[in-house]
């Protein structure tokens, strides 16, 4: 999906979200837990509750790979049905190795003749910049790199200050990484618990398109987001995963997100 065709469909929807499908065996509605297709059906009653109110789904890569070939059979076929809708698919994977490692993990994930063809994938920059563009090979595909995430460890690294610039850590990542794509195939992640540094992220990328997660269970404000992290063409995909997804453990699951992901949609609304 090319940036015009997603800023389209954020317009037409009145809506930046995106669901993560963090699909975890545990916390699904029992009565699909033993059904040999449950992680798909799960997925995509989720899919068909949640399309009307979002622009992307972002499978957590890790919880199907948990499940070994099975679990990315289910994988599979949730990327088949979300390629018969309108939707931005993101593949969380956090890659990123020497280059001819990333070339595989491209090819893997992002090939449009390959078993997932998502339309972007998370990565890792710690690595540099041979290790991110093979990743941008692909027309139309995404680069989505990991800039200032919105877990507690974060401030481990990403805040550490070079002390010739004053610069830090995440603010060298943004001003170096954005010569290795543009605005059309690089998004950076930013989570919403770091709402406030998201001045300082525009201030380097104003025009990039920006990952946010961590809204709704991780405490992170939308409003505040909005606030500092809005551009001219929205500029932001708002990520839910656990309060949209496990919203009910019972049979009207589906409803139940429906209802979190409506209650977003209307939100984001008023922002745009």
């Amino acid at each position: 999906m090319t940036r015009s065709e997603l800023i389209s469909l954020i317009n037409q929807r009145r809506s930046f979200l995106c669901v993560g499908l963090d699909t975890d065996l545990n916390k699904m509605p029992e009565h699909l837990r033993n059904q040999p297709d449950g992680v798909f059906m799960f997925n995509k009653a989720i899919i068909d509750a949640t399309i009307d109110y979002a622009v992307a789904y972002k499978p957590n890569i890790a919880f199907y790979e948990s499940m070994g070939i099975a679990g990315l059979v289910q994988l599979k076929k949730t990327l088949e049905y979300l390629h018969t809708q309108k939707a931005f698919t993101i593949a969380d994977a956090k890659r990123g190795d020497i280059g001819n490692t990333s070339q595989q993990y491209a090819k893997a994930f992002l090939a449009p003749d390959g078993d997932f063809n998502f339309d972007s994938m998370t990565i890792a920059p710690y690595m540099g910049e041979d290790s991110v563009t093979p990743f941008t090979t692909y027309e139309g595909k995404w680069v989505i790199l990991l800039a200032l995430t919105s877990n507690k460890g974060a401030f481990n690294f990403q805040f550490l200050e070079d002390k010739a610039t004053g610069r830090r850590l995440f603010e060298n990542v943004l001003e170096t990484s954005k010569q290795w794509g543009t605005p059309e195939n690089m998004m950076y992640v930013v989570g919403a618990t770091k709402a406030d540094m998201l001045t300082d992220v525009r201030a380097i990328v104003p025009d990039n398109f920006l990952l946010v997660p961590g809204v709704g269970a991780q405490g992170g404000s939308l409003e505040e987001v909005c606030r500092y992290g809005l551009n001219k063409d929205c500029g932001l995909l708002v990520n839910s995963s656990r309060g949209i997804i496990y919203a009910s453990k019972g049979e009207d699951f589906a409803e139940r997100a429906a209802e979190e992901a409506h209650k977003l949609q209307q939100q984001m609304a008023q922002y745009l």
